[in-house]
């Protein structure tokens, strides 16, 4: 049977070695699987965390214990020290992007439709946020039979426009505590985010298409820094 957060709730500390196990498998594969050192600098590194914490190594220990009881995750014995790694996909009984959703809500705490997708974007790449929000709501509809929800969206906040997610892998989600603190979101902000993924999506397609050209023609691309044809050193506009 999936993993069951009805039965056996994550405690924080192990939402969060978890979630950086996830995270680091994707991120930074050279470092993985990870070894306890590693895994502790992860925990408590002061971005991308939400909310930070200072965890000991005896913490992490016990978290990692606890999570190999549920086989969310797994020692593997290829190496000289220990060295870990995650079984979430497996253990929930969840795809890729579900994994991914529910790693970014025990790392960044809960986030909109549109903010996970910027999130993401190391992770996994969402075509559009209505990709996003189809797997939110089947995470959400997850049947009793597959282990039960394991996430869910909070009521909005006076003055903001789009609704926040959380998971359920530490249990119930207290709305009201959940939204305590959450400044409104100024109009336009969530569109101009979506819009700088968009982009920066695109510029990456270019980039990498730029260079293939490249390889194929034989040349070197000319660095940023250097002037346009016609146009002189400095400024770069004409006439200057």
């Amino acid at each position: 049977m999936p993993f069951d957060p009805a039965a056996s709730p994550l405690s924080p500390s192990q939402a969060r070695v978890l979630a950086t196990l996830m995270e680091k498998a994707r991120t930074v594969p050279d470092s993985y699987p990870m070894s306890l050192n590693g895994l502790l600098t992860g925990c408590n590194q002061k971005t991308s965390r939400d909310p930070v914490m200072a965890l000991s190594e005896a913490q992490v220990q016990e978290a990692l214990a606890a999570l190999e009881r549920l086989a969310l995750v797994f020692e593997n014995s290829g190496y000289r020290s220990p060295r870990w790694e995650h079984n979430f996909q497996r253990g929930a009984g969840v795809p890729e992007q579900s994994a991914v959703l529910l790693g970014l809500l025990m790392l960044r705490g809960p986030q909109t439709a549109a903010e996970l997708r910027t999130n993401a974007e190391r992770w996994y790449r969402f075509a559009d946020i209505s990709s996003v929000e189809a797997f939110l709501d089947e995470l959400q509809q997850r049947s009793a039979d597959k282990g039960g929800p394991l996430a869910v969206p909070l009521p909005r906040s006076p003055g903001t426009r789009e609704q926040r997610w959380a998971h359920l892998l530490c249990g119930p989600v207290d709305a009201g505590r959940s939204n305590a603190g959450v400044e409104p979101v100024p109009a336009g902000v969530e569109t101009l985010q979506e819009r700088i993924g968009t982009l920066e999506s695109e510029l990456a397609s270019l980039r990498a298409t730029v260079q293939w050209l490249c390889q194929e023609l034989g040349i070197t691309p000319a660095p940023a820094s250097m002037p346009q044809p016609g146009l002189p050193a400095g400024n770069g506009s004409p006439g200057a």
